[in-house]
């Protein structure tokens, strides 16, 4: 444990700024939850379509190789040589049955079993291959969303996950059998509390393209599924008409279920977002890079069923809708740069949208209420060890 301190307050519905911005408090969170007891989505299956397919992923600081080898198997490495601890690979994606180490060729096939190493009759009395395999943390997968954790204690996953477990489902087309149509990546200058403290309050706010969605009723719900403050949003959605709609409509155009219930999101702690959005199933990677940088991967998935007038649909609104320059979400950016700099001064952020009673702490609200974040920042305090004032 450690001597870490911050004064925490002792109503729920504030948090101090200090939390956002103290870089010794971003290392111990490195510690207790990025390298900790915690689940962390870090790909989908359909992103590794056929054998051989591998992505690469930094969980804080942490390399990961995802991959599915020859059999078909996806397996999860740490991206490091067993030699040395040299990076095996550095590009992003690709396809490779093999993964061959630079730094002394010691050679990797798919499923992480070492097969080749240069002149081993002059290492070690008793050197055998098969003790060097890649190194892998543990993972498990949920409907095609992978998860990995770096923590021998950290309970299943499905315990995990919760009552959020439904809504992931749903969001991940109900069987999870998706179809990549691409990614957009992109570094925010923010703390990544900052950018996981998004809220229901200023979605019809600060973004103009909700109006053309008549997202601003606020008629859905979100709950906290876990005590781990995972959320979960429901939210209603109006087919859009009227003169401020845009003049080609197929952009914003419904062609899923009921549109009743036009938007899902699962907000799982630390840093994970899913979203679907009219017909966008979009799942969000992220990353801390720093105590004032996250990485999000924004990808984007058809259903493999679809068909191709249904793909080109999705394709067309995951592009033009969310993202770092969607028209739903292009404020975010400076938003989440204004709140880091905001944030290095004195006092707290007092939520005030959906709180009923400071001293409680309640797990269900609506669709346009701040105050669903306060589970998972009281969640957060408790794994970090910060006391609450008692007055």
């Amino acid at each position: 444990m450690t001597d870490l301190k911050l004064p925490w307050p002792k109503n729920y519905n504030e948090v101090p700024k200090e939390a956002f911005v103290r870089k010794d408090i971003y290392a111990e969170e490195v510690k207790r939850i990025f390298h900790g007891t915690e689940w962390h989505p870090v790909a989908h299956e359909s992103e590794l379509p056929t054998p051989g397919d591998f992505k690469t992923f930094r969980l804080a600081g942490v390399p990961l190789l995802i991959g599915r080898d020859v059999e078909g198997v996806v397996r999860v490495f740490y991206n490091a040589c067993s030699h040395r601890g040299n990076q095996l690979e550095t590009a992003v994606m690709g396809n490779k049955t093999e993964f061959e180490c630079p730094y002394h060729r010691w050679l990797f096939d798919s499923k992480g079993d070492l097969v080749g190493c240069p002149n081993p009759r002059e290492f070690l009395p008793g050197f055998n291959k098969a003790d060097y395999p890649l190194a892998q943390p543990r993972f498990d997968i949920f409907f095609g969303l992978i998860f990995v954790t770096l923590s021998a204690q950290t309970e299943s996953l499905l315990e995990y996950l919760g009552d959020s477990q439904n809504c992931l489902r749903e969001l991940l087309a109900g069987d999870g059998r998706l179809k990549l149509l691409g990614y957009q990546k992109v570094r925010y200058d923010t703390n990544w509390k900052s950018y996981t403290d998004n809220d229901g309050y200023h979605a019809p706010l600060l973004h103009q393209a909700f109006k053309m969605l008549n997202w601003q009723g606020g008629q859905g719900r979100q709950y906290t599924a876990t005590m781990r403050g995972h959320i979960c949003f429901e939210s209603a959605l109006s087919v859009a008409t009227g003169p401020s709609v845009l003049k080609d409509k197929s952009l914003i155009e419904f062609k899923g279920q009921d549109p009743a219930v036009g938007s899902r999101i699962v907000s799982l702690f630390p840093t994970f977002v899913s979203t679907k959005h009219l017909d966008v199933i979009n799942l969000r990677f992220a990353t801390p890079i720093d105590a004032e940088t996250v990485e999000v991967h924004y990808a984007y998935f058809a259903h493999q069923d679809d068909d191709e007038d249904m793909v080109r649909h999705r394709l067309r609104q995951s592009s033009n809708l969310l993202g770092p320059c969607g028209l739903i979400s292009m404020e975010d950016a400076s938003i989440f740069h204004r709140i880091h700099i905001g944030n290095h001064t004195p006092g707290s952020a007092i939520f005030q949208k959906g709180v009923h009673d400071p001293l409680k702490l309640e797990s269900e609200f609506l669709q346009n209420d701040e105050s669903g974040n306060l589970p998972r920042w009281e969640y957060y305090r408790s794994i970090m060890g910060f006391e609450r004032a008692t007055a």
